[in-house]
């Protein structure tokens, strides 16, 4: 176990790694983050904040010398930079587990040779690739970046081939996957915490809603059929199994409307669709990501309250700094800013959560807030 005053090292200094960094500090624990950006939110409460690139030779020195432990806030770090860390202390997730992650091609192809069912897919890796796929996986679908997607960025409707073909260029004729489009009855998300010695402890399930590709809203515990809910918990455990994970892994789902449950994407670090879990749970998903790191069991995933998480975009700041007081006004709404200097449209800037004793009620209250910040004084 690594315990408190132990320095714990974090590569990237996003809104994520900022709540790790506050989880972290209150744990007892001293917090090195690796970014480049010199406003980096995390940085910016970090005991100490190295501006540097992933791959700076010199700064990961220095996270190898200095840190017990390392973790990431998102999955796109270089994994040579991984592996060279987990030469001098843990590194959790493994490079091994983020670099399935990153990688739409070796994460579906993962999930499907271990028996864990995505949306009918196509590796395209050139324009020959693209003009044959209809044949074995027929359009509508999407065709998405193989890496660096996120947030609905990186992907392009495709719902003939000429669609496909000319949404590879627009993509840049990098690695893609082509993807089925399914119909949707919802989309869930679990999220858990695994030790290193495998003790797992589950959240509930949400359910998202998302828009223009960003999430929008989170409703926890989902409006879901008992049993999908507990086979979506089966298949993240079953998968974070098979990936002999350690640290936090955020699993998200389609539930069609035929009645199939896929696997859509997964994410080795804390996920937007678990900020509920600050406010409504015993343990936060990002103590967890402490906990598991420092070598620790995972603490108890209670749901204390139902709860509607809500992100808050850059678009809100467009009039000026939004009314914050509408939020404080309600004493069952928690906000969260996360720090960042500039609002840009889709830029998530920070959310709220509203508990309630249901979900319907936790929703109105939610949707309440929400029109009245975007509603301009007098």
């Amino acid at each position: 176990m690594i315990l408190p005053d132990a320095m714990l090292g974090v590569l990237g200094g996003g809104q994520l790694g900022r709540m790790f960094t506050m989880a972290a500090r209150t744990m007892g624990y001293q917090v090195l983050v690796l970014d480049p950006d010199p406003h980096s939110p995390a940085g910016s409460i970090a005991n100490e904040h190295l501006q540097a690139g992933y791959q700076d030779p010199q700064a990961l020195e220095q996270l190898a010398q200095h840190c017990a432990a390392i973790t990431i806030e998102f999955e796109n770090i270089p994994v040579e930079s991984l592996r060279i860390l987990e030469q001098h202390c843990p590194v959790r997730p493994s490079a091994s587990a983020v670099a399935i992650a990153q990688d739409r091609i070796r994460e579906k192809t993962f999930l499907r040779d271990h028996g864990l069912d995505t949306a009918p897919f196509q590796p395209i890796l050139s324009s020959d690739d693209l003009a044959s796929a209809p044949q074995a996986l027929p359009l509508p679908g999407l065709l998405k970046t193989a890496a660096l997607g996120y947030d609905g960025k990186g992907q392009v409707a495709a719902g003939n081939i000429d669609e496909a073909l000319s949404g590879f260029e627009t993509l840049g004729r990098t690695a893609c996957v082509l993807e089925q489009k399914v119909d949707l009855e919802r989309e869930l998300s679990v999220i858990l915490a695994r030790s290193v010695d495998g003790a797992t402890a589950v959240y509930p399930v949400a359910e998202n809603i998302h828009e223009a590709g960003i999430l929008d809203i989170t409703v926890v515990p989902a409006r879901e059929d008992p049993a999908i809910a507990t086979q979506a918990v089966e298949m993240a455990c079953r998968l974070a199994d098979e990936l002999d994970y350690c640290g936090v892994l955020a699993v998200e789902f389609f539930h069609t409307r035929d009645g199939k449950l896929l696997i859509n994407e997964i994410a080795p670090r804390p996920h937007n669709s678990g900020h509920y879990t600050v406010d409504a749970c015993l343990t936060s998903q990002f103590e967890q990501q402490v906990r598991t790191l420092c070598g620790l069991p995972p603490g108890d995933t209670k749901l204390l309250s139902p709860v509607v998480m809500v992100n808050l975009l850059g678009d809100l700041w467009t009039g000026g700094t939004p009314h914050w007081d509408r939020i404080f006004d309600n004493p069952r709404a928690l906000l969260h800013l996360y720090g960042k200097r500039q609002a840009r449209a889709g830029r998530k800037m920070g959310h709220f959560n509203c508990l309630a004793p249901d979900t319907g009620t936790a929703l109105r209250m939610a949707e309440d807030i929400r029109k009245s910040l975007a509603t301009p004084t007098g």
